[in-house]
């Protein structure tokens, strides 16, 4: 694999069961930082998985092996999966949250999102307040607050 190949695309290794995406910088030169929206969206911090989830990333990358690059995909610090109806992301929701997951906390007496939150990105957004997520003015994706969002991390990338 050359040095070139690294850079211009995104490379998958395979390592030990766990699907590793390789993606510092683009054909552009930029930071891939931004996870591609659809339909009904499920994010989690990948800080939040490393603390909360059992077994770490590594365990959460090799759980959802099957899923990645179909209904979830990740970037340098968010992990996205989704659903298609609001039953199916509820399950997500109360999976998620079985697997130690603090789905929503009560601020200044409103409902928040927490640890994860639900982008509804055909009909109109966060579905409740998280003090974490940023959504690019298009639409299109989300990022983490405090970093700038690049070029966007989807199905595609994996």
């Amino acid at each position: 694999m050359s040095e070139r190949g690294l850079a211009d695309n995104p490379v998958m290794l395979d390592l030990q069961f766990n699907k590793i995406l390789i993606y510092k910088m683009n054909n552009h030169g930029e930071m891939q930082v931004a996870v591609a929206l659809e339909f009904i969206n499920f994010i989690v911090p990948i800080f939040v998985i490393k603390m909360k989830y059992p077994g770490g990333w590594g365990q959460c990358l090799k759980d959802h092996d099957d899923l990645i690059g179909e209904t979830l995909w990740y970037d340098d610090y968010l992990l996205r999966n989704g659903a298609m109806s609001s039953v199916g992301i509820e399950d997500l929701v109360k999976y998620w949250t079985e697997l130690g997951l603090t789905p929503i906390s009560i601020v200044e007496g409103k409902r928040t999102w927490s640890d994860c939150c639900v982008i509804e990105h055909m009909f109109g957004g966060l579905t409740l307040d998280c003090s974490w997520i940023g959504i690019t003015e298009d639409g299109r994706a989300a990022f983490l607050k405090g970093t700038e969002p690049g070029s966007i991390v989807g199905r595609t990338a994996f």
